[in-house]
C-alpha cells in the first residue's frame, strides 16, 4: 500500500507561485508512473505532470509547459510541484498520483484517469 500525503497548496493572485509537495511512503515497484492533477468540480480530472518511475521521464500538460516544473527528490520520497505565473484556470484541487504502470506508458492523461494510488488532496485558488 502506498500512501501520499500533499502539502503546499493555498491562495495567490494572478502571476504567483506555489509549490506543492508530496511525500510517498514507498514506490510500488521500479515500475511505476508518479504526478500531479487538477480535479474542478464538475469537470474531468486533469493531468498536469507526471514522472516515469524507471528513467524519470517527465511530461507536462500543454497549459502548464514553461510555467510548471515537476522534480523528485528521491531520498526523501518526494515530489514537487513547481508553479509559476498562475493564473485563474489553474485553480482546483490538486492530487499526488501513483499508478502502476510500465514507465513507457507513463503521461498525463494516465496519471488522471488510473487511480491506484492518490492522496487526500490541496487546494490551489488563483484570484483575478
Amino acid at each position: 500500500q502506498v500512501h501520499l500525503m500533499e502539502s503546499g497548496g493555498g491562495s495567490v493572485p494572478t502571476g504567483g507561485s506555489l509549490t506543492l509537495s508530496c511525500v510517498a511512503s514507498d514506490y510500488p515497484s521500479s515500475q511505476y508512473c508518479m504526478g500531479w492533477f487538477r480535479q474542478v468540480p464538475g469537470k474531468e480530472p486533469k493531468g498536469v505532470a507526471s514522472i516515469a518511475g524507471g528513467d524519470g521521464n517527465i511530461t507536462y500538460a500543454d497549459s502548464v509547459k514553461g510555467r510548471f516544473t515537476l522534480s523528485k527528490d528521491n531520498r526523501r520520497n518526494t515530489l514537487y510541484l513547481q508553479m509559476n505565473n498562475l493564473n485563474p484556470e489553474d485553480t482546483g484541487m490538486y492530487y499526488c498520483a501513483v499508478v502502476r504502470i510500465h514507465t513507457t506508458h507513463c503521461g498525463t492523461s494516465v496519471i488522471a484517469s488510473i487511480l491506484d494510488y492518490r492522496g487526500q488532496g490541496t487546494q490551489v485558488t488563483v484570484s483575478s
